[in-house]
């Protein structure tokens, strides 16, 4: 399995071995809260109405279903793992460590702090540097959402966010040049029902 797991890591670029995968694994396992089997006895029918209306399926677990657990398990994984430290940022921002530190303090880059040292996701950078419109964007996203579920939003099509003809991302939507506070706009309505 372990040849087999590498392998998967390699072809998806993440930068760990299959040991310190599964050590990843465990540790975001022990984080998570226990399972609820059936979703709509857990929230208060104003809670199931927004989580409805953002296209939630609230309905019981089938068994064709993967462990809901293990798919976001997964993705705070690969959120944790090709996070960037401050010494990385800096490199592709092409300036000192002590201005990310400055610029997320003022809430000018998104991250968390793992263990003591912070953590920036990717999706907020290109090859030239940050995403453009980034601090529009991320003045309007509320405080109290966790970095999975605003990588989440940056990395899922928005369908009144079109790139070409197709839904687009938001990330996608700045980097074709887009209106940032379009896409603020929708990042201050996270968490918030509808």
């Amino acid at each position: 399995m372990t040849l087999a797991l590498e392998t998967v890591l390699a072809k998806a670029g993440l930068r760990v071995t299959a040991d310190e995968f599964l050590t990843l694994v465990e540790d975001v396992a022990k984080k998570l809260s226990p399972p609820h089997p059936d979703p709509v006895t857990y929230f208060t029918p104003e809670q199931q109405e927004a989580l409805a209306a953002v296209g939630l399926d609230l309905g019981a677990r089938r068994e064709d279903d993967f462990e809901p657990r293990a798919r976001e398990l997964a993705a705070q994984t690969v959120l944790m793992d090709t996070a960037l430290t401050v010494t990385e940022a800096a490199r592709v921002l092409d300036v000192d460590a002590s201005r990310v530190r400055h610029r997320l303090a003022a809430g000018r880059l998104a991250g968390w702090k793992d263990r003591g040292s912070w953590r920036l996701p990717t999706w907020q950078f290109t090859d030239k540097g940050v995403l453009p419109g980034l601090e529009c964007v991320l003045a309007a996203m509320p405080d109290d959402q966790p970095q999975l579920v605003l990588a989440g939003f940056m990395t899922t099509p928005q369908p009144d966010l079109l790139v070409g003809d197709s839904p687009g991302t938001p990330r996608a939507w700045l980097m074709a040049g887009g209106d940032p506070r379009r896409v603020a706009t929708q990042a201050a309505m996270l968490g918030v029902p509808v």
